[in-house]
């Protein structure tokens, strides 16, 4: 019986890492993350015909910005609230069954 107890709690353990490294807000904050890097970071010295363009506002520092606040966002929101797994609830016999 402890084998099999052993062996449940080990699959419940895997479970519960699986909805965690699966979670939606996991992956849409990485990749707010990296891409507002990127975007912030082509923002930083525009060149004077992008803010010709953009009317002389720092479009791409802006969003890039927005973007690394949302990310982050997001991987705190995960942090703070992680995923539980699915419980399964445990089948019942009825005594009027047998």
């Amino acid at each position: 019986m402890s084998d099999l107890h052993k062996e449940v709690s080990d699959l419940e353990r895997k479970s519960a890492t699986a909805a965690r490294l699966f979670d939606i807000r996991t992956i849409i904050g990485g990749l707010f993350v990296v891409y507002g890097v990127i975007v912030t970071i082509a923002g930083i010295n525009p060149s004077d015909a992008d803010l010709k363009k953009a009317e002389g506002v720092h479009i791409n520092l802006w969003t890039g910005l927005a973007m690394l606040a949302l990310g982050l966002f997001f991987l705190v929101w995960l942090k703070l609230r992680p995923a539980q797994p699915p419980t399964v609830a445990p089948a019942t016999t009825d005594a009027s069954d047998s």
